[in-house]
Order: C-alpha cells, then structure tokens, then sequence
C-alpha cells in the first residue's frame, strides 16, 4: 500500500479552484454560529483545579441552586396593612 503525498496545507486539492468560491475562503467563517449553538463551558484555571470531573461540576451547581432555592423568600407580594404612597410624576 502505498502512502499518499503530503500536500500544503493552505493550498487547494486539484479538483477545486478558487473560482468556485465567490465569497471567497474565510477561515472560521462559522465559528460564531458554533458557539451560539454550543453548550460547552470554559472554566477559568482556578475553578477547574478544584472539580476532577463534570460529575463533581455538576454536584456543586445542584447543591449551590437548593440551597438558593431554600433560602430565598417567595416573591408573592403581602399586604403589610398600610399602602405606601408612590411619588407623584
């Protein structure tokens, strides 16, 4: 079996030519379509060294929104028995 050539990198393969793209070659031309639509988070250096794994991200987000969750108050709005008096415009 016989290896193919190496070819440049930065140059067409045969069968095409630059014609064929009026617009012309943009390199990333859909890299901001893909992290639009990507669901992969970055974590800053600092905050990686602490979780070994996405198991353990995934842990202290969960444990971090119950504890939000029980510690805030409801948001329903209660008369407290005299109106406030709103400033006048």
């Amino acid at each position: 079996m016989k290896k193919d050539k190496e070819t440049d990198k930065d140059e067409l393969r045969p069968e095409y030519k630059r014609a064929d793209f009026p617009g012309g070659l943009v390199k990333g031309k859909y890299a901001n379509r893909l992290k639009k639509s990507s669901n992969i988070i970055v974590l800053r250096p600092e905050v990686a060294q602490v979780f070994p794994n996405e198991e353990a991200v995934n842990k202290a987000l969960l444990s971090l929104i119950d504890i939000a969750h029980k510690t805030t108050r409801p948001t329903s709005k209660r008369s407290t028995g005299s109106p406030k008096k709103r400033a006048s415009r």
